[in-house]
């Protein structure tokens, strides 16, 4: 009975003391402060330990640090759920799906174009679908600067990244654009080095990638951004580049002085009329501020900087009403046309090319908004008030010029459509509608090489039955036409097929898992 009796004094006051152990675990507990939340401002800093930032939904494959092909795991299970607005490691869908527009857009206009003429490109003055394309491109390269280069350490060694990329993509260009391949149609190949186009699409795209990732690098304050003003404050830099950049080429467009110049006929590479006579042709300017096809500063620096052998020699005033018949198409020469329809410009020109890499500042601008503002709606927001004051500024339209107000209204435009895709694609994840279209943005270079600058179609009409006219691409084009019983729907209806293959193509590589960048 005494041991019983020992026994259960001993388990009550083993109970005893463990009750009293949590009674002190409890109080420490309730003593300890909760600390409060912090209202986040709707401007923050998001940090990350690299010299180059991944860009937004890109955990599932790698940052490419140079050419060739890349081959990445199989995405997990977290890529599929809704994007995270601040984990600065997920991919922009949205982004891709743009660019994979883009380059859609692209082969649409460059080849169903010449049976649609209101939808290619303006003869000079004037903003038609084919005028979007290359803004949109360079708006683009501007976000993706925005997202990779939010924090540098080392600014040398990146700086030589960025060098080194431009001068791949520009070289790049020049290959595919400098008149090395022939294009669709002819089956020969080769250019005079003496002859050579020495600017293009690639080449401006690389100009704006350079000037936009060199600020990018250089020119941000070590500002903390927890506000509009301090956001501001931040770009500051940047902002006052880019207008110096745009001050100059006014300047030089409203107030160099363009004397007469003179070019050689027979070395073009046309059919000549029989109304040309001599060999040389001479353009009467003697003026300043002309924005006009024969006396602009901008073909003026060309010619000086370059020489009009090395300029795009089949321009796109050739199809307006004084040098065409049949205008805004191609077209024979008109009675008593001047002379300077003959004459070489290139729509990509250097001055042009300043004028364009702002585009790519605006974009850069888009791309902070986008790695600094926490919520969806908050970037929405702030981009479509960024975009309004864009879509407002009046004319003349130049693509040719790559004028200040073609500059901000299709930047606005480019801005406006981001928006709306990012709306789209990342907020409401409605993806399936537009995969084909990310698929394409995510291997764009090699869709537009292959099919933008019609290696491909060429290559592919070099297999032929008996004529070289009997080839796989033009008897599918010519059946679509009989189905159609109209030229000019069975060419769009090729276009579209065309462009579907495409689609087919980068998702099969998407689903290999194969990126190739240059």
């Amino acid at each position: 009975m005494l041991r019983k009796r020992s026994m259960c004094w001993v388990q009550a006051r083993q109970r005893a003391l463990h009750n009293t152990k949590i009674s002190q675990l409890k109080g420490h507990i309730l003593k300890t402060p909760i600390p409060k939340k912090k209202k986040m401002a709707s401007i923050m800093v998001v940090t990350d330990t690299g010299d180059e930032r991944t860009p937004l939904l890109r955990d599932s494959q790698p940052e490419y640090s140079g050419g060739g092909t890349v081959y990445s795991s199989p995405p997990s299970a977290e890529e599929s759920r809704p994007m995270n607005s601040n984990n600065p490691k997920q991919r922009l869908v949205s982004l891709d799906v743009f660019r994979g527009l883009t380059v859609a857009l692209m082969i649409l206009v460059d080849d169903a174009g010449k049976a649609f003429p209101s939808i290619n490109h303006a003869p000079w003055f004037g903003l038609t679908l084919a005028d979007f394309v290359m803004p949109f491109f360079l708006f683009g390269v501007g976000v993706s600067v925005g997202i990779v280069f939010k924090n540098v350490e080392n600014r040398l060694a990146t700086t030589k990244k960025v060098i080194l990329r431009f001068v791949k993509l520009f070289l790049l260009g020049v290959i595919l654009q400098g008149g090395y391949f022939h294009g669709r149609d002819h089956l020969t190949y080769g250019i005079d080095v003496g002859r050579i186009r020495l600017m293009g699409v690639l080449q401006r795209i690389a100009i704006g990638y350079l000037l936009a990732s060199t600020m990018e690098i250089w020119l941000v304050s070590n500002t903390v951004v927890n506000s509009t003003v301090a956001f501001m404050k931040r770009y500051s830099f940047q902002i006052g580049a880019a207008i110096m950049l745009g001050l100059l080429y006014i300047v030089l467009l409203y107030c160099l002085y363009v004397p007469n110049w003179a070019f050689d006929v027979s070395s073009l590479s046309i059919i000549l009329p029989t109304s040309v006579g001599a060999n040389t042709q001479t353009v009467h300017c003697g003026l300043r501020g002309s924005l006009e096809p024969p006396c602009n500063a901008v073909g003026f620096i060309d010619r000086f900087l370059l020489g009009e052998q090395h300029l795009y020699q089949r321009p796109v005033y050739r199809r307006t009403k004084e040098c065409s018949v049949n205008s805004p198409d191609y077209g024979p020469l008109p009675p008593n046309s001047p002379a300077w329809c003959l004459a070489p410009f290139d729509p990509e020109g250097i001055l042009s090319s300043l004028m364009a890499a702002i585009t790519c500042f605006v974009g850069l601008h888009y791309g902070h908004i986008l790695v600094h503002c926490k919520g969806h709606m908050q970037r929405v927001i702030f981009w479509f008030i960024s975009s309004l004051p864009l879509l407002i500024f009046g004319v003349p339209y130049s693509k040719p010029l790559y004028s200040l107000s073609y500059m901000f209204i299709t930047a606005g435009a480019s801005a406006v459509l981001l928006t709306i895709i990012y709306f789209i694609v990342d907020i409401k994840c409605l993806r399936k509608p537009t995969a084909m279209f990310q698929w394409m943005g995510m291997n764009a270079l090699i869709v537009y090489a292959l099919a933008a600058c019609d290696i491909f179609p060429a290559a592919l009409q070099g297999f032929y039955w008996r004529s070289p006219e009997n080839n796989l691409v033009n008897l599918s084009e010519v059946l679509l036409q009989s189905l159609f019983h109209s030229q000019k729907w069975g060419t769009l209806a090729f276009v579209m097929v065309e462009i579907l293959f495409w689609g087919a193509v980068a998702g099969f590589l998407h689903m290999k898992r194969i990126y190739i960048k240059f």
